[in-house]
């Protein structure tokens, strides 16, 4: 990508297809477990935490934490997705625990006053012209101690997705870039390569995830078998924690925590 993607033009689109559906629910379900996970590791059970939503776009994970009692500073670069974002935080009568920020994720810094406790990076970095100064940037928020969840879009799995949707003299040329799909992002992160990203900003990695490594690769062919939505669901968490299935998620979820001493 030539520039970072702002949302404005299908802020409402985006709502309705990201969230408005069952890998949208397959995706909260899976990071949701990891974000239990890491409130427990920084003692979020017991104390309220500062939260970063950086690009955090509708807040619908951050949420979740703010009804735990934890404050959330939510930062995106789209006023369209930031105010559909504030209409749906307040229906849920959180408001009061939010801090809106209208802002590139890279300038983050520029309206916070001190480090945060935890920093919640989602389906940002696949849509940035330059995502790993970008994640630099948001990890540099965390305080000694604190953690990051990250979640990036998977190349492996836009591989695979491709290969199994028939795509495959577009993998062969390597997958350039097509205007279409304009909620599908065009270009994955390699996971080995934030792997290291976040391990060389102090972060010792604590967990991973695969989200949806299974349900987006189920054909609609007329003989496959009989299963239900709960039947996709279980195989999600049952598996994606493990290799391969984990490298094959078409996003995949990295809890770490900021070490005490970097060396």
């Amino acid at each position: 990508m030539t520039e970072d993607r702002n949302f404005d033009d299908i802020a409402h689109k985006f709502a309705k297809n990201i969230y408005g559906s069952d890998k949208g629910e397959i995706r909260q379900v899976i990071v949701w477990e990891d974000l239990e996970q890491l409130l427990a590791k920084v003692g979020g059970q017991e104390q309220s935490l500062e939260v970063l939503d950086a690009g955090g776009g509708l807040a619908q994970m951050s949420q979740k934490l703010a009804k735990l009692g934890h404050h959330i500073s939510l930062c995106d670069l789209s006023s369209e997705m930031l105010q559909l974002a504030k209409q749906d935080i307040e229906k849920n009568g959180l408001l009061e625990q939010y801090r809106l920020i209208h802002s590139p994720v890279q300038m983050i810094e520029n309206h916070l006053t001190d480090k945060v406790d935890v920093v919640m990076f989602h389906a940002v970095m696949e849509w940035l012209a330059d995502p790993k100064s970008a994640l630099e940037t948001v990890l540099q928020q965390v305080k000694t101690g604190g953690a990051a969840s990250i979640m990036f879009y998977n190349h492996h799995g836009l591989v695979y997705k491709n290969v199994v949707c028939g795509n495959i003299p577009h993998v062969l040329e390597g997958m350039p870039h097509r205007k279409r799909f304009k909620l599908q992002p065009q270009k994955g992160l390699k996971p080995e390569d934030v792997y290291q990203w976040i391990e060389d900003a102090g972060f010792e990695i604590c967990g991973k995830s695969g989200i949806r490594c299974f349900s987006d690769y189920i054909g609609n062919m007329q003989y496959t078998g009989d299963y239900q939505y709960e039947d996709v669901l279980a195989l999600e968490k049952q598996l994606c924690r493990q290799e391969p299935y984990l490298s094959l998620g078409r996003y995949i979820h990295v809890w770490a925590k900021k070490k005490e001493k970097q060396e």
